[in-house]
């Protein structure tokens, strides 16, 4: 009897071709998948999905960051652009920071008003950057994309599109606190001034100087001892004034209606003062004479 060949009947296995559809906010990309009828898909097929899904989730993050606005910083207390650029991680340093805001600061750099704002990049941007850069992060998210890509494979194979949801994560730039220490000016001490001649002649110096009477030490000096010698008790009871009953008084010799007609504020109201006595007289001789050092005789 021939031996009857062993034949073996070839199986023919029907391949569906899908198309997954994934939404990234506004764009779609088409990812085509293989799958088997009536079974799940190989070991190859799935890693094809998990890559599409992986390359999906990365597209969607930048899209995500294209579309966000741009950050409005406002300049407080001791800030420079430089430090703003190193705060906020501008690409370029404080002269790119400068270039998107020079209408606003003007043209100097170094010249930044409290107040001013200043528009910063964009935020999303500087977020994907940290995000991306960060590596336990990133294997987070790919483990996620990859469990979402299998779950577009099951959906795929059924017709039926999915949308990949892209997380975004948003960080708060830490606060920069500004501390102002006001400065005290110190306390004038007040000037000790001498109670003799000298000390009543700078004294009256230094009050004229806050009233605007001219006047010098030598003129003052010359004509106090002229009329009195120095002695602030002095008092002249023989002249006409006297015989009026108006005697002068003082180291310059001042009658009472003089003394109170050109008496100085902040000075005593006694003609026998010596820093009453001699601003009067010098206010006197300014308003006469233009000053007492044009004084050089009775007057």
């Amino acid at each position: 009897m021939p031996a009857m060949a062993n034949r073996r009947r070839s199986k023919s296995s029907s391949l569906t071709r899908g198309i997954i559809a994934v939404s990234t906010g506004g764009a779609a990309l088409a990812l085509p998948v293989i799958g088997a009828t009536g079974a799940f898909a190989a070991p190859a097929q799935t890693a094809a999905v998990e890559k599409a899904a992986t390359s999906t989730a990365a597209s969607g993050k930048a899209i995500a960051a294209k579309d966000s606005g741009s950050v409005t910083y406002s300049v407080i207390l001791g800030d420079s652009l430089a430090g703003i650029a190193r705060a906020h991680s501008v690409g370029g340093g404080w002269q790119e920071l400068y270039k998107e805001n020079r209408e606003a600061v003007g043209d100097n750099p170094d010249l930044i008003r409290v107040g001013l704002k200043l528009t910063i990049g964009t935020e999303a941007e500087k977020t994907a950057d940290r995000t991306a850069s960060d590596s336990s992060e990133s294997e987070d998210r790919a483990d996620r994309s990859v469990r979402t890509g299998t779950a577009l494979a099951a959906q795929g194979a059924q017709g039926a599109p999915a949308a990949v949801a892209v997380e975004t994560v948003a960080e708060t730039e830490p606060a920069v606190a500004v501390e102002t220490v006001a400065e005290t000016e110190p306390a004038v001490e007040p000037v000790a001034y001498t109670d003799d001649l000298d000390g009543w002649i700078n004294e009256s110096l230094a009050i004229m100087a806050q009233h605007g009477i001219p006047g010098t030490y030598e003129g003052i000096h010359r004509n106090v001892m002229r009329e009195s010698s120095g002695n602030p008790m002095a008092i002249n009871n023989w002249d006409s004034n006297a015989a009026a009953g108006i005697p002068s008084k003082g180291l310059l010799q001042v009658i009472d209606p003089t003394f109170q007609a050109y008496h100085v504020p902040g000075t005593s109201m006694d003609s026998y003062d010596p820093v009453a006595n001699i601003t009067a007289a010098c206010n006197y001789a300014a308003d006469r004479y233009g000053s007492i050092d044009n004084v050089f005789g009775a007057y």
